[in-house]
């Protein structure tokens, strides 16, 4: 990981995400003293300055004498909200010397589409997951050929103090690690929920089922973690023939679980694609 002690990064948005990225920064021995926010809502910035003590600004050109000495500025704004964003960051790096990587943690906005409305090509696109909020966060990544190796290691590091991180070779892949891990979450909490659902309605209490339902995802994807064995073979070794797993499994292979999960990732994925289309029709 590249150091991060004199790394100065700029942020263009200061939500959940920019929040978690700043503190885990912090905690991977960046200085807040050398982390700044553009953010136009009041709440959000005091929230900045007086948890983590970082210098914000209610718009991006108020935060030009910073963003010129930044290594890195982070999109963190909303897909919805990015082409207004970068039309003020574009009127700010074209007076600029030092032009910094952009490193954009927007879903679906596409390279080209960053590079056109920014007139800036030092573009790396990201995708990170809700869990970065606590460190245990899944990041995708993907460079253009021309972004430098320097380039791609500062993107690596800033992901990296938030969770773990995964290069693709082509953008299209970017909507697929959306789909994946990006909306993946989601897909854990609805299957939680559910299992806690089931819990109750065998008669267990809704505390009780909670604490299985919860403790029971943790341990095996911890235990999936650690091993070096595939989730094929450790679900079988939890499984006996005719026995109660045996039975809950088959319920889960009659009802199409797999087959119902496939189409789920896919249609998430294509919806991304789709999204990225009509961001860039903007």
């Amino acid at each position: 990981m590249t150091s991060l002690a004199n790394l100065k990064i700029g942020f263009i948005g200061g939500g959940n995400m920019a929040s978690a990225l700043i503190g885990g920064l912090i905690n991977q021995g960046a200085l807040a003293k050398n982390m700044f926010v553009a953010d136009p809502f009041d709440q959000t910035r005091q929230r900045l300055e007086s948890d983590l003590s970082i210098i914000c600004a209610a718009s991006v050109d108020k935060l030009a004498p910073h963003i010129e000495s930044c290594d890195v500025l982070v999109m963190a704004v909303k897909p919805q909200q990015f082409k207004e964003a970068a039309a003020e960051l574009a009127l700010v790096l074209k007076s600029l010397s030092n032009k910094p990587l952009c490193l954009s943690v927007a879903a679906g906005i596409k390279t080209a589409d960053m590079a056109k409305w920014l007139g800036h090509q030092r573009i790396i696109r990201a995708m990170p997951n809700t869990p970065a909020l606590i460190g245990e966060g899944m990041t995708g990544l993907f460079a253009d050929s021309n972004i430098s190796a320097t380039d791609k290691a500062l993107a690596s590091s800033i992901c990296e103090a938030v969770g773990k991180i995964v290069w693709v070779d082509s953008e299209k892949q970017m909507d697929d690690i959306t789909a994946v891990s990006g909306s993946g979450p989601a897909y854990v909490f609805a299957f939680l929920e559910s299992l806690e659902k089931a819990a109750i309605a065998q008669g267990l209490s809704q505390e009780q089922a909670r604490l299985l339902a919860i403790q029971t995802l943790q341990g095996a994807a911890k235990l999936a973690a650690q091993s070096t064995e595939s989730p094929a073979t450790l679900r079988e070794r939890v499984t006996s023939k005719g026995g109660t797993t045996y039975a809950a499994l088959t319920v889960l292979e009659q009802e199409s679980w797999a087959n119902i999960m496939m189409k789920a990732v896919a249609a998430a994925s294509d919806r991304s694609e789709a999204m990225g289309e009509e961001f860039s029709k903007q």
